[in-house]
């Protein structure tokens, strides 16, 4: 029997994450993955695939809208080829992949493929179609992640009734796509297919787009994609799914208890996704589960049992790829007796539609809700000139800071290239800096990240300079 000092089972950021930190502080290290390909659901059928696919409709929307513009000039009809936009993703998945497998080679990292379920409390064993092994390890994680969630009363039949995963790889552009959920995942590949001439209708349950974020948000991107003609229907609860031959009829009631109806070739259900734990047989060794299906966990990541820790979508909290990564990297190092720092706040969320959506902190309404004094400062990008040479005007940014020390207490932007932009708000929050230590950093002209440095000016003294 082959032995560890750690196994983590599940091949996503955080689990592959984990493995190689463990590896570099010295442990003998597995990882187990139930698919052919390592990367989980983020880098198979998620973050990479979606973000492929995003900016190949991008160059295809700025083709047909912008070039002109721009004093570019094509000749003949500009075509979009579903199939080679699907090759493309296609390969940048498997080079990521590729990526993955050379990391785990480097790290002398055992790649074993199969459903890992537990044995004991330090024995797992691997199934797949060919052989069945037990391995041991001083310590396990459980890193295997989410899947698409669903509504009781939906037969998702992954031809005309999809989730994310067949989404990425549709024979054919849709004529109407109905999409149920106005959360991170619908609106992206929303926004594909809108591009690419889809009509494109979103139902929501709540009375706003990405509910989980600063509602000034949610209100800007919603009027960018009406803009792009994608239509919403919010405080709509959808209560029936049903296909007939290639057409999808659905009924939701809106908020007065109306019955809307709704037609279209393609349902795309995106209402979250849900921990994946089947197989792992966790009842065996009486480890707890919530009542959602999230593995309970302490403060250090452990379960029930003290040697066995789980990260990820598994457990509480936003499933976000790069919070899985950290939580991957503190495990090693707990268990490596270092002393790793874990700041659930300070975790970003980003949306890559375009414009791109990030926050980071608490929102307006969190602050309100627990009576802390605030100071808002807002600026808009259409008032940067980098923003105003590259036609892309929408959003803005704003940072709320404690009134009486003046803290950044929460950053929430909408705008080109805000993705990366949120890096500045993390390293400024987690050095615990004020609206004014940000306001008198020098940004460069012309940049985007200027918005920032007139937001913080804004919530500073209200006196940013361009507006």
């Amino acid at each position: 029997m082959k032995k560890y000092d750690l196994v983590v089972i599940g091949s996503g950021p955080g689990g592959y994450v984990c493995a190689i930190r463990a590896s570099q502080l010295g442990m003998k290290t597995a990882i187990i993955e139930k698919y052919n390909s390592l990367g989980g659901t983020c880098l198979n059928v998620g973050c990479i695939p979606s973000k492929s696919l995003l900016d190949s409709s991008h160059h295809y929307e700025e083709a047909i809208k912008n070039f002109d513009a721009h004093g570019i000039e094509l000749s003949g009809d500009i075509k979009v080829n579903l199939k080679k936009m699907i090759i493309r993703k296609n390969s940048v998945v498997e080079q990521t992949v590729k990526g993955v497998n050379f990391l785990m080679n480097k790290n002398k990292i055992d790649v074993f493929n199969g459903v890992g379920s537990f044995v004991d409390q330090n024995k797992v064993k691997i199934k797949n179609q060919k052989s069945e092994e037990i391995i041991e390890s001083k310590n396990i994680v459980i890193a295997t992640g989410s899947k698409p969630a669903n509504l009781p009363f939906i037969k998702i039949d992954k031809e005309r009734i999809i989730t994310s995963t067949e989404a990425l790889s549709l024979k054919e552009i849709p004529k109407k796509m109905t999409i149920i959920g106005g959360g991170v995942i619908g609106l992206e590949l929303g926004q594909v297919y809108g591009r690419l001439g889809t009509e494109v209708s979103v139902i929501e349950y709540f009375d706003s787009i990405i509910p989980n974020m600063d509602k000034s948000l949610g209100r800007e991107l919603m009027k960018v994609l009406k803009k792009q003609n994608i239509k919403f229907y919010l405080s709509h609860k959808v209560e029936k799914v049903e296909r007939i031959n290639n057409t999808i009829k659905i009924t939701a009631k809106d908020d007065d208890g109306s019955d809307v109806k709704f037609e279209s070739d393609y349902c795309l259900v995106s209402v979250g996704r849900k921990p994946y734990t089947e197989g792992l047989n966790l009842n065996e060794l009486e480890i707890k589960t919530s009542d959602t299906g999230q593995i309970i966990v302490n403060e250090n990541l452990q379960t029930s049992k003290s040697n066995i820790y789980a990260i990820g979508d598994v457990i509480r909290g936003s499933m976000l790829a790069h919070k899985a990564e950290e939580e991957g990297i503190f495990v090693a190092e707990k268990i490596a007796n270092q002393k790793p720092h874990l700041n659930y706040n300070l975790i970003p969320n980003v949306i890559y539609t375009w414009p791109e959506v990030a926050s980071v902190g608490k929102t307006q309404l969190e602050l309100e809700n627990e009576g802390i004094e605030i100071k808002i400062g807002q600026f808009p990008m259409r008032a940067l000139g980098r923003a105003r040479a590259s036609m892309d005007v929408d959003g803005f940014v704003k940072i709320l800071a404690d009134k009486n020390t003046d803290e950044v207490l929460g950053v929430h932007m909408i705008g080109a290239r805000v993705a990366d932009l949120i890096a500045e708000a993390v390293t400024a929050m987690e050095f615990r800096a004020s609206a004014e230590d940000i306001s008198r950093m020098s940004h460069s002209h012309p940049t985007y990240a200027e918005a920032i440095k007139e937001a913080a000016l804004a919530a500073t003294e209200n006196r940013p300079i361009h507006i």
